[in-house]
């Protein structure tokens, strides 16, 4: 799932060609870089933890303001811009909560796949995955 922001980008005063970037649909999503490639990067980052941290507690993600609607302070030079979110990519290499599940299988196939000693969940973890991707 791809997710797109608007974030409003201010230069640094205290450090030349640094950026602080402030994502307002998401309250307290602030971050800075020492360049604008990494103040891209970082509130990417940011803002995928903050709408990641909403989604683990099965809460849904923001809608995102339209840009047009979207002013940046015109006395800090301030500009905005749009951030994608890759939560996919982010979920994979941050998620670590679990949740349990109970699911329903016919005896047969229980004691067929526990005679194999499979790991039921590292199973539907890998299914749930694929069709995932799938979309």
């Amino acid at each position: 799932m791809n997710l797109i922001y608007p974030a409003c980008f201010y230069p640094c005063a205290e450090t030349k060609g640094a950026y602080t970037v402030v994502v307002p649909d998401l309250p307290g999503c602030v971050t800075q870089g020492r360049d604008l490639a990494e103040a891209i990067f970082l509130a990417q980052d940011a803002a995928s933890g903050w709408v990641f941290d909403e989604l683990e507690e099965g809460r849904p993600a923001p809608a995102a303001s339209q840009m047009k609607d979207v002013r940046a302070d015109e006395y800090e030079n301030g500009f905005v811009s749009l951030i994608v979110l890759d939560m996919d990519t982010y979920a994979e290499k941050y998620g670590k909560k679990a949740v349990r599940k109970n699911v329903t299988l016919p005896a047969w196939l229980n004691a067929t796949a526990e005679a194999r000693h499979i790991n039921f969940s590292q199973v539907l973890q890998e299914a749930l995955m694929e069709k995932v991707r799938e979309g």
